[in-house]
């Protein structure tokens, strides 16, 4: 696409939108930066802007002759697509892509994106390792904090982009297609944004819309929805489970994750060789390692890169021990389903924080996952109160469950009633918006609050 002189409405003012703006002033379009909030701090936004700083800004309404320039919109993931600001612009035929389909149509080099509800984040990351440990020119970019458009310029006919992809950013894709994709699972979240279940599915599963038979697409055996999804696509299919042999793809066999090559069964690498705990996270790894060995890294180096990794911050991430009690921050898991794989991974009796921003989730199937684990439940935050009601109809005691206004305090309760032999979880549940700017600024208080116990 020709973008010399292209007038260009980047909505968000964040990371993404300001890397959006300085990509597309560099190819010769005119973009302009917009942001609905009319109390915004421009100046602020100019200083993000740096050399680039003269692009326009826009807050408030948006003028009537705004609509009628404008030739493209590049939004960024944290903007809902149907609002009507978006919907009058997709009225009037102009395009709205997601900042990934930006920085694709620029970029260059083969692209390898992950996706799903829960395990992207430590999906990309491996993967990212794996490949750079063998590739030249790797990039790890998308959802994990990286925005793509930052490094889109950079890239050379040899480059592999590992990049994790979020339902936010598929809304609004279009010829984006990724050499090779992966889905980890389907489960409920982010319903406040997509407002049904058959709607976040379709969502997802655009990841892999613009695939060829050249192309591969990495499914959960297990997750009965990706199955069947499996079955409709035209590129190659490579499924992985955690619970039962395949006849074809990769598995987890005991303690031995496997996989076939040219029909021949290959042992890839013991669990007890890495360093990643839980069965969530052998899941993690037969995703990365089919996508490294379909890229064409030897199966040696992958073992290599997955024994040497040590997984990411705010996820299930060991924090600290004091006086035998063992301090885990697994802020990254904002939905039910990602918090019962942080409560599955503990081997010890836990104090579980829980709650935050309502994504309109249920909680009864995470509640029910706690198996006696859980020997205090403290909530804090918007849902603490509904999280409460809902582990009550669960059957878990009521005495054992407290509120509390902050995660400090929170911390402290149950450093007050945490023995020598427990372990404290953070893992939320939900989301971190209202009390927190993020999920990471939630796991990294939660880790400062435990750290000052000591004084």
């Amino acid at each position: 696409m020709n973008f010399k002189g292209l007038k260009v409405l980047v909505f968000g003012t964040g990371k993404s939108g300001i890397d959006s703006a300085i990509l597309l002033k560099k190819v010769g379009a005119a973009p302009y930066l917009y942001d609905q909030k009319e109390d915004l701090d421009i100046g602020k936004v100019r200083e993000k802007l740096h050399d680039a700083s003269d692009i326009p800004v826009m807050t408030g309404k948006l003028p009537e002759e705004e609509y009628q320039e404008t030739k493209l919109v590049v939004m960024s993931p944290g903007i809902p697509c149907d609002i009507p600001v978006v919907e009058r612009f997709r009225s009037l035929g102009t395009p709205v892509w997601s900042e990934i389909e930006l920085a694709w149509r620029v970029g260059r080099g083969s692209v390898y994106a992950i996706t799903g509800t829960n395990g992207k984040t430590t999906t990309t990351s491996l993967l990212g390792k794996i490949m750079g440990d063998y590739f030249p020119e790797v990039y790890v970019v998308g959802n994990i904090g990286n925005p793509y458009t930052g490094c889109a310029l950079d890239q050379t006919e040899n480059a592999k982009t590992v990049a994790e992809i979020s339902s936010f950013q598929l809304e609004t894709i279009d010829r984006f297609h990724p050499h090779a994709s992966a889905i980890t699972n389907i489960t409920e979240d982010h319903l406040n944004r997509h407002h049904t279940m058959e709607e976040y599915i379709r969502v997802k599963e655009r990841i892999a819309e613009n695939q060829t038979k050249e192309d591969l697409c990495v499914l959960n055996y297990e997750d009965e929805v990706l199955r069947s999804f499996g079955r409709t696509l035209s590129c190659r299919v490579c499924y992985f489970s955690s619970r039962r042999v395949l006849d074809e793809g990769i598995w987890l066999d005991g303690d031995t994750i496997r996989y076939t090559k040219d029909g021949t069964v290959h042992d890839l690498i013991r669990t007890d060789e890495m360093q990643l705990l839980g069965l969530h996270n052998f899941e993690n790894v037969m995703t990365a390692a089919a996508m490294a060995l379909f890229a064409g890294v030897p199966a040696d180096r992958v073992k290599k890169s997955i024994s040497e990794f040590q997984g990411v911050p705010h996820r299930i991430e060991y924090v600290t021990e004091i006086d035998g009690v063992r301090y885990y921050n697994d802020s990254k898991g904002t939905n039910p389903d990602a918090a019962i794989k942080g409560i599955q991974a503990m081997n010890r009796p836990t104090l579980l924080i829980g709650g935050g921003f309502d994504k309109e989730s249920t909680y009864e199937e995470w509640i029910n996952s706690f198996e006696g684990r859980v020997k205090w439940f403290v909530l804090i935050g918007q849902t603490r109160e509904k999280i409460r009601d809902a582990a009550l109809r669960c059957g878990f005691p009521g005495e054992r469950i407290l509120l509390c206004d902050s995660l400090e305090e929170a911390v402290k309760v149950c450093a007050d009633r945490a023995e020598n032999g427990d372990a404290v979880l953070l893992s939320p549940a939900c989301a971190s918006w209202g009390q927190f700017d993020n999920y990471e600024q939630r796991g990294d208080m939660f880790r400062d609050y435990v750290k000052n116990l000591r004084k």
